[in-house]
């Protein structure tokens, strides 16, 4: 089980977009990264084809799962722990000591 999710909402801990927050479009555990919608957005030049227009798109990259907390109830960064609540293996918030949904 992984401590963040897809559809969770984070908070960037370190780098360009320190302390803004947004919610997880993919997370890709092989690499220990997550695509966070609105976050690390670089600029790619895009050639044209049948489909597409040729420019500069911007768009998500990734961001490494360590610079990435899960966003508490009050909008805070927590940790996140496991818990077996009725048989079950569940995540909790380490601040608030809450179930997360997911």
């Amino acid at each position: 089980m992984q401590k963040i999710r897809k559809g969770d909402k984070v908070v960037v801990l370190t780098g360009k977009d320190k302390g803004r927050s947004g919610e997880v479009i993919q997370v890709m555990p092989k690499e220990d990264r997550a695509v966070v919608r609105g976050i690390n957005i670089v600029k790619r030049h895009q050639r044209q084809t049948q489909s597409q227009e040729a420019g500069i798109i911007s768009k998500e990259a990734s961001v490494h799962l360590s610079n990435l907390a899960v966003m508490d109830k009050d909008g805070k960064p927590t940790r996140v722990g496991f818990k077996v609540v009725d048989g079950k293996k569940v995540r909790v918030a380490k601040r608030s000591g809450d179930v997360i949904d997911g």
